[in-house]
């Protein structure tokens, strides 16, 4: 299904399809290469979640111009742009059912295709002609990529505790759900509270949707999820349900998933599911997740009401229901 033909995307269906030909438009380069993996990346599947939430924003708060349209496809562009990088980084070889690009053409060209999509997006940035948009997204950056390095130094690390694992998602996920349905609000003029009410809501819903992604790493299959079961094992990530499963098993079990986050591999893969699955460490994930989104839909209270908010409720309840 296309995702402009899903419901949550149905009120912004028209908006939704301006910002694919504003992305195939912006993708335009002398170099076919940046092209050829430009295209491939975006048109790779995703419910261009982030784009979605900057045309719904607006539009939740009455905006009818079309700079919203710019906004949504240069937050794609950033969004493509971390997903280049961080595959290389991660030697990720499946994204969405299909080999990823840096499988495909090899990691430099990858990382420089991804540089220009990031180049691209402040050029579209400044077509989009406000300061304080520029400052949300410029600092946003900032902090993605501080995201991006907090989780690169704690891989192998057994001994992370919860709050370095949540501030390391706000940066790396949350920050660019936040930065969308925030600059998409400011876009729109709404009032200081609506701002901050729909800059709230991005955040908490991008914290649901990484958690879910860390769950489902222990519980998804990889024709759901488009990766591979165990991926963040594999690189030694520690994950929320590995972090609560090392506070509530016992010490043989939690020697096992420190064995297996210190030297990565999937030589502990089944015992260490078995335990994630067992101890209610899963459960205790998908708590977390509920938490956020039950912040983010307190916020949505602040909007009036219409079929652009009811899209963003329907939004947050999916982002933990997902089984991908």
């Amino acid at each position: 299904m296309q995702p402009n033909a899903l419901p949550t995307h149905a009120p912004v269906a028209d908006d939704f399809a301006a910002v694919d030909r504003t992305i195939q438009q912006q993708l335009a380069s002398r170099v076919p290469l940046v092209q050829t993996i430009g295209h491939y990346i975006v048109e790779s599947g995703g419910k261009r979640l982030r784009p979605l939430l900057v045309l719904l924003a607006a539009r939740a708060l009455g905006y009818e111009g079309d700079r919203h349209i710019l906004l949504a496809a240069l937050i794609e562009f950033m969004h493509t742009s971390t997903l280049l990088h961080d595959d290389v980084v991660d030697e990720s070889s499946l994204r969405r059912g299909k080999a990823t690009a840096n499988e495909a053409w090899g990691n430099a060209p990858s990382v420089l295709v991804g540089d220009f999509l990031y180049s691209r997006s402040f050029q579209m940035m400044v077509d989009v002609g406000s300061m304080r948009i520029m400052a949300i997204l410029s600092s946003a950056t900032s902090t993605i990529a501080e995201g991006e390095v907090l989780q690169l130094t704690n891989i192998g690390n057994a001994d992370i505790d919860e709050q370095a694992y949540f501030d390391t998602i706000q940066g790396k996920t949350a920050m660019l759900f936040e930065a969308a349905s925030h600059t998409g609000a400011v876009l729109a003029g709404g009032s200081e509270r609506q701002v901050e009410a729909l800059q709230v809501y991005g955040r908490q819903l991008g914290m649901a949707f990484q958690l879910i992604d860390d769950l489902l790493d222990y519980q998804g299959s990889a024709d759901a999820m488009g990766k591979n079961v165990g991926d963040d094992l594999a690189e030694g990530k520690p994950t929320l349900p590995l972090i609560h499963a090392l506070k509530v098993t016992s010490e043989t079990e939690a020697a096992v998933i420190r064995k297996a986050i210190e030297e990565g591999g999937l030589e502990h893969l089944d015992e260490v599911l078995s335990i994630v699955q067992r101890c209610g460490a899963l459960e205790y994930t998908r708590e977390q997740a509920n938490r956020c989104i039950e912040l983010a839909l307190d916020e949505l209270e602040h909007l009036p009401d219409s079929p652009f908010k009811d899209s963003l409720t329907l939004l947050a309840h999916q982002a933990v229901e997902r089984t991908s």
